[in-house]
């Protein structure tokens, strides 16, 4: 038997699992580990083909019955906000972004609880301890970012609010936003959209073509809100092409 290479990818199918997406749909995913010398180029190389990344592991689905879920990502350099995502970045003006290191808080944990408790009760990450949430945010072998996002004090013997955070690849040809979570009680300022809005700013400042915002899945109340940004581009069966 021949060794496979340590920065040789090899890739895995899941067994069928119940889509979290469409109702009465099955789920199955191929994946391989992004380690070794070379998770970098193939992180970058896997992210332009449709892949996600979730710490050290790279997929994308692979459904027999199903295509509908969609790589999506924005055209940074040619995006106009509509009247209604202005009117989102003039709600969050006052909030500062700074893009730090990967390193995991309690600050930004606490937060993170009170996300999942309120948005995602149910969901497959709300029993995720402390180190269960440092290893997703420091488990990368390629580079990864934290933004955060504060508000100013609310009273002279405040200090500013950690409000949203987002989990941030930096590619050689656009921003690819891994997982983002916010404070559930500022959903009325649409801190989600914003937060897009805010990387496509970004992803323009830094001279970069594309970001990556994952999988579209046409149906999903869940996963609706990202065919709002336009221009983009959809991987079809051909290639990204501009939807």
């Amino acid at each position: 038997m021949t060794d496979q290479p340590r920065d040789t990818p090899q890739f895995f199918l899941t067994s069928p699992s119940a889509c979290p997406y469409l109702p009465g749909q099955l789920e199955r995913k191929v994946f391989t580990h992004l380690v070794g010398k070379r998770a970098a180029q193939l992180n970058e190389i896997l992210t332009q083909g449709g892949f996600r990344r979730s710490q050290s592991i790279a997929y994308r689905p692979a459904c027999e019955t199903c295509r509908a879920c969609v790589s999506v990502r924005v055209l940074a350099g040619e995006f106009q906000p509509s009247r209604n995502f202005r009117k989102v970045l003039k709600a969050n003006a006052n909030l500062t972004a700074r893009m730090v290191p990967a390193r995991a808080s309690a600050e930004q944990y606490g937060l993170f609880r009170r996300y999942l408790d309120a948005r995602h009760a149910d969901g497959g990450m709300v029993d995720m301890s402390i180190l269960d949430y440092a290893a997703m945010v420091e488990d990368s072998h390629v580079e990864t970012r934290l933004v955060e996002y504060r508000r100013p004090p609310q009273a002279p013997d405040e200090s500013d609010e950690l409000i949203a955070v987002t989990l941030t690849d930096i590619l050689s040809d656009g921003l690819s936003m891994v997982y983002s979570f916010y404070d559930p009680d500022l959903a009325h300022r649409s801190i989600g959209t914003f937060l897009i809005l805010d990387h496509i700013a970004k992803t323009a400042a830094f001279g970069l073509p594309h970001l990556y915002l994952g999988y579209w899945v046409e149906g999903s109340r869940k996963m609706e809100y990202k065919a709002r940004f336009h221009p983009q581009e959809r991987l079809g069966m051909i290639g990204w092409e501009r939807a």
